[in-house]
């Protein structure tokens, strides 16, 4: 397990916390493999009942690390260290839990999709600048969220890829609570607590009811998301996007067809 994501096993929960803070933990193929890595040991450890995402009071993540993810994805993408943890969030049977403050930028956002229970701090702003760098949805978003908020409400959150605050997320039933940020972890560990004391397997069940209704196009959906955000990552727009936002200047998409 890389040091820049921490686990803790405490009273059946598995904390599984984001520590890459001088890079606003920005995720890397190194912790993906960690992030899915907990779920696996979760998965495999009777003793855990509850899984608790979190980062810190200021950030939960920036989204991917660009320089890691230059040169594109290794492989597949249901085998790629992102794929992997994408299908295994969305597929445990162990609740999750997540609780988000400041930064939750791509997957720091459309991995809440797949959490039980959300919890935020009102510093947090959500975003999904997918097709902004060039690039398309990930993790089910383009399934999920057109069914949970309506075609043309999720088209503006994906196409335009504005950023939108905790209370935009509560009215749109994206998250369960919103939090001072000192409290968004304690009030995510309260919910934690008290799922653990839940009939462990009455809480399994519950969650493979909750998704089986989408199981298979969420597969389908995730499964051609990947394949296309591949592409993209090697694509003329997603390099002009990579190149401005290093040269800190706007972009030029004009010349593109």
């Amino acid at each position: 397990m890389t040091e820049l994501v921490l686990t803790e096993k405490n009273n059946h929960i598995l904390t599984v916390r984001i520590n890459r803070l001088d890079r606003k933990n920005a995720l890397t193929h190194d912790m993906y493999t960690a992030l899915g890595d907990a779920i696996e040991q979760a998965q495999n450890d009777s003793d855990i009942r509850c899984l608790l995402y979190t980062g810190s009071e200021d950030c939960f993540t920036a989204g991917n690390d660009l320089g890691d993810f230059a040169a594109g994805l290794p492989g597949d993408f249901e085998d790629t260290p992102v794929g992997r943890f994408l299908f295994l969030l969305a597929t445990t049977n162990k609740p999750i839990v997540a609780a988000v403050n400041g930064p939750a930028v791509g997957i720091g956002t459309t991995m809440l999709l797949h959490c039980d229970l959300v919890f935020a701090g009102n510093n947090t702003h959500f975003q999904m600048p997918f097709a902004n760098l060039g690039l398309c949805p990930e993790g089910g978003s383009s399934l999920l969220l057109p069914s949970w908020l309506g075609r043309v409400r999720a088209a503006e959150l994906l196409m335009l890829g504005d950023a939108f605050t905790a209370d935009d997320a509560l009215r749109m039933g994206l998250i369960n609570r919103a939090c001072k940020p000192a409290q968004t972890e304690t009030a995510a560990l309260e919910a934690c607590t008290r799922l653990a004391a839940q009939p462990p397997a009455a809480i399994r069940a519950t969650r493979e009811l909750l998704n089986r209704a989408t199981a298979e196009e969420l597969k389908t959906t995730m499964l051609a998301e990947g394949k296309l955000f591949a592409e993209r990552l090697k694509s003329p727009e997603n390099a002009e996007a990579i190149t401005a936002f290093t040269e800190k200047r706007k972009p030029d998409f004009s010349n593109f067809s």
